[in-house]
């Protein structure tokens, strides 16, 4: 039940404290009384969208507060899923609207959402209008109403009690599934990675192997640099290097000398690696001391 109303520099209202006692409160007046701004202070205090046009004109902030006597609505359910601090008798909800655009919620000094607060409201008032009856076709309104006229407030706390055990338990087992699913994925890969282990099999000094290979890999790109330099050089010039082994052997071919005379000439030569064809053919045959028809 709203007990007391306090509105702020809200549209043509300066300041204005409203107290409402028990029992059937009527608000009468002509039309521009400003009624309707009464509900639309209330329907902000219960959720509704703001409308920073409704501060009033030269002032920086709009403030609403409504007391609603909650001794018989059982909502202690709701404060606590929401985490808001819990009255059993009382409840305080205000409303502040800044000419800067922001705009700020309170449940008893506790900061909210609009969304919340709109769920609050929806418990706290009904206000009757057109189309308002759509609401009885509302299954939380149908059970709010059976709760009401069955006035058996020590049975449905036994009953929520009951629910939220049960809601929290499904939680704890849903996340002990979850646990052991992760744990099941967990076991999966370090069996994998065991197996793999066994299967790699390791042999000794395998590693300095790999090493060597490591660091060959690492300067892969200089050690390429460096074959293209030394084969430029082989390269270069009129008559490039390898061509001219080639022609010496060609040369040294003729001469019938004796096998001696060419094992002893192909060992003054200095060369030991070309990347001609030659090497696989024409240096060996020079050592070797036999014929060459090339």
């Amino acid at each position: 039940m709203l007990k007391h109303l306090h509105i702020e520099n809200y549209a043509l209202i300066e300041s204005l404290d409203i107290d409402l006692d028990k029992g059937f409160s009527v608000i009468t007046g002509e039309t521009g009384a400003g009624k309707s701004i009464l509900l639309g202070a209330i329907g902000l205090l219960t959720g509704d969208r703001a409308d920073l046009s409704v501060i009033q004109t030269g002032k920086q902030r709009c403030t609403l507060e409504a007391t609603f006597d909650i001794s018989k609505y059982s909502l202690e359910t709701f404060f606590n899923e929401e985490d808001l601090d819990y009255d059993a008798t009382e409840c305080i909800v205000r409303r502040e609207l800044s000419a800067n655009g922001k705009s700020r919620a309170f449940i008893n000094d506790t900061p909210t959402t609009i969304s919340v607060l709109k769920q609050l409201g929806n418990k706290l008032i009904d206000i009757h209008s057109q189309h308002q009856n759509l609401l009885l076709g509302q299954e939380d309104f149908q059970i709010s109403v059976l709760d009401t006229v069955a006035a058996s407030p020590k049975i449905l706390k036994e009953y929520t009690d009951a629910y939220e055990h049960w809601r929290h338990t499904c939680k704890e087992l849903k996340k002990a599934r979850t646990s052991l699913a992760e744990g099941q994925k967990d076991e999966d890969y370090v069996r994998f990675l065991v197996n793999e282990l066994n299967n790699f099999r390791p042999q000794q000094g395998e590693d300095d192997a790999l090493q060597q290979e490591c660091n060959m890999l690492e300067h892969a790109q200089e050690i390429k640099i460096a074959l293209m330099q030394g084969y430029s050089l082989l390269s270069e010039g009129e008559i490039p290097v390898w061509k001219g082994a080639v022609r010496f052997c060609r040369r040294a071919s003729r001469d019938r000398a004796s096998a001696s005379s060419r094992r002893k000439m192909a060992g003054r030569i200095p060369w030991r690696t070309t990347s001609s064809k030659a090497s696989t053919g024409v240096w060996p045959r020079i050592r070797m001391g036999l014929p060459m028809s090339c």
